[in-house]
C-alpha cells in the first residue's frame, strides 16, 4: 500500500535511495552524469541533504536505466527495486518437467519449503503414494533398466520429504481412484493384483501417516483442476506436461491456494472419509 509521503520527505528519500543504487552500481558523480547527459553540478545537487526538491521526470527516468533500478523505487512508490521485467522474471518461471521418477527440480523446490505445508493435486496418483510395482508398470516404458535403480533413488528422497516436518495436503480427482480400481482408461492393462496392492498401501500409508498427510478426493465434473503443487507460502507450480509454470509472486500463490482451499471444501470424499472409499473401491474387486 502506498504511503502519502511529505515532499521533503520523499526527496530525502530519492537522495538515500540514488546514493544507495551509485554505490551498488560502483558509479561516481562525474559517471552518473555523463551517462545521463547532465553536468556533473546537477548530479551533485540531486546528492545534497540541502535540497528539498525532486529532479524532473527526465533525469529520474534516465537515473533509473543507468542504475539498472525502477524509477518507482528511487521516488518510494515501491519497497522492490527491482525493473519490471526482472520482478516479472523472478516471479514467473519456465521450467522442464522430464517424465522421471525423480525429479530433481521439484525436490529442490520441497527442500525450500522445508517444514511448509504442500499442498497438492497430480495428475494422476501422487508418486509417493504408489507400490513400487504400480511405478514400473508406469515408468519401464519410458526409462527401460533404469527403472529400478530410480525407484530406489526416489525412495531415499521421499523418506527425507516424509521426515521434513511438512505436512502434505493431497486432492485427488475421484474418477482417477474409480479408473485406477476398475483398470480403465489410463489404467488399462494394468493387473488386478497391482491395482489391489496399490488400494492397500493407499490404506496402510492412511493409517500410518495421518493426520501428516491427508488425502481428499473430489469430483472434476464440479470443480476442475489441472495439476498443481504449492510449496508453503513461497512459490505454486501447475504442471503443463513437459514443462512447470512457477509462480513465485504472493498474490498469484495466494490465489492458487485459495483455489486448492476450494477443492478441499467441495470435496466428495474427506480426508476422514478416504479409508471407507477406498475398502469399498476394493469390494467392486472382488
Amino acid at each position: 500500500m502506498l504511503i502519502n509521503m511529505d515532499k521533503r520527505d520523499r526527496a530525502e528519500l530519492f537522495r538515500t535511495r540514488i546514493a544507495t543504487a551509485m554505490d551498488a552500481k560502483g558509479a561516481s558523480q562525474s559517471a552518473l552524469a555523463r551517462e545521463i547527459g547532465v553536468d556533473r553540478s546537477t548530479v551533485s545537487q540531486l546528492l545534497k541533504a540541502e535540497t528539498a526538491r525532486l529532479p524532473n521526470a527526465q533525469v529520474v527516468a534516465e537515473c533509473a536505466r543507468v542504475l539498472g533500478v525502477s524509477a518507482d523505487w528511487l521516488l518510494g512508490l515501491t519497497e522492490r527495486p527491482e525493473l519490471a521485467t526482472d520482478l516479472l522474471a523472478s516471479a514467473l518461471t519456465f521450467t522442464k518437467a522430464p517424465r522421471a521418477l525423480v525429479d530433481e527440480q521439484i525436490f529442490s523446490w520441497h527442500q525450500e519449503a522445508q517444514g511448509y505445508k504442500i499442498r497438492h493435486v497430480p495428475a494422476g496418483l501422487p508418486d509417493m503414494l504408489k507400490t513400487h510395482e504400480m511405478l514400473e508398470w508406469e515408468y519401464t516404458p519410458h526409462l527401460g533398466r533404469t527403472t529400478a535403480q530410480a525407484i530406489g533413488a526416489s525412495e531415499d528422497k521421499l523418506t527425507w520429504m516424509r521426515a521434513s516436518g511438512s505436512d502434505y495436503e493431497i486432492a485427488v480427482p475421484l474418477h482417477e481412484l474409480h479408473a485406477m480400481a476398475e483398470g480403465c482408461g489410463y489404467y488399462a492393462g494394468l493387473p488386478p493384483e497391482v491395482r489391489r496392492g496399490q488400494i492397500e498401501r493407499l490404506l496402510k500409508l492412511h493409517d500410518q501417516l495421518y493426520p501428516t498427510l491427508r488425502l481428499h478426493a473430489f469430483d472434476a465434473r464440479k470443480l476442475y483442476s489441472a495439476p498443481v503443487t504449492i510449496f508453503g507460502p513461497m512459490l505454486a507450480v501447475i504442471y503443463l506436461g513437459r514443462n512447470y509454470l512457477a509462480f513465485r509472486d504472493k498474490e498469484r500463490v495466494q490465489a492458487i491456494t485459495e483455489h486448492f482451499d476450494g477443492l478441499v471444501r467441495e470435496a466428495e470424499m474427506s480426508s476422514r472419509d478416504i479409508p471407507k472409499l477406498l475398502h469399498n473401491l476394493m469390494g467392486t474387486m472382488d
